[in-house]
């Protein structure tokens, strides 16, 4: 698969009114498809969620067009090999990394839609990420941080660009979040936070350093993307 990355220090992404054809002609389909993935995964919420069109890379700007749709529609959409080649998934990640270069993932737990896979805090914008009707990334990244690991923007420093790892009809949109601790001592910081928890979206936090250290969990548009910090 095709893969780019693009390093910008400016998001430009409007949210504005569009019908996704696929969740319109497909609707019977991926109402059947959702109730039989909820069956087996009672807490897949059928929310409302914003994917992009129109992805467009300047010198330093990453500019799209987003719409709402439902996360029914995302899963069977992404379930089913992407039908729709000119919708994307775009969503933020923070990439944790201690004061020794070490990258924290989490591992996602078995009630979730991505049960097992390991990456970077993240998640599909929605509705409460809309400031003027622009999606609000960063906004999005640091709930999700917190949501998932405990960690709350007094706990890391942001850096100041995104890297934007294009994959197919997925663009993570990843920013370094900057830990003044150890990879070890922030795993045991999140795992710690995790224990408090009664239902935690992570099951297990792992500490990255090298590429002996990837797991098949791992999507691409991570790996590509730890490749290419060590390798810069």
């Amino acid at each position: 698969m095709p893969l780019a990355i693009h390093r910008v220090t400016q998001l430009d992404l409007k949210c504005g009114t569009w019908t996704w054809p696929f969740a319109v002609e497909r609707r019977a389909d991926i109402d059947a498809y959702f109730a039989r993935q909820q069956a087996g995964k009672p807490e897949l919420w059928n929310g409302r969620i914003l994917l992009g069109r129109n992805a467009v890379f300047t010198a330093d700007c990453f500019n799209a067009d987003y719409f709402e749709t439902d996360f029914a529609s995302l899963l069977a959409w992404r379930d089913w090999g992407f039908p729709d080649s000119g919708v994307f998934n775009g969503f933020g990640m923070g990439a944790l990394r201690g004061n020794d270069g070490a990258f924290v993932l989490g591992e996602m737990a078995g009630h979730t839609a991505n049960a097992g896979r390991i990456y970077f805090p993240s998640g599909t914008p929605d509705p409460d990420d809309l400031r003027g009707g622009m999606v609000d990334i960063p906004g999005s990244v640091a709930r999700e941080v917190e949501e998932e690991t405990g960690l709350t923007a007094a706990d890391y420093r942001a850096a100041e660009h995104w890297d934007c790892v294009v994959s197919g009809a997925t663009i993570a949109i990843i920013r370094i979040l900057n830990v003044d601790m150890p990879g070890e001592a922030l795993r045991a910081k999140i795992e710690s936070n995790l224990a408090t928890h009664p239902s935690p979206e992570l099951s297990a936090i792992h500490v990255m350093r090298k590429p002996e250290d990837f797991a098949p969990a791992m999507p691409r548009f991570v790996t590509a993307f730890l490749e290419a910090q060590w390798n810069s």
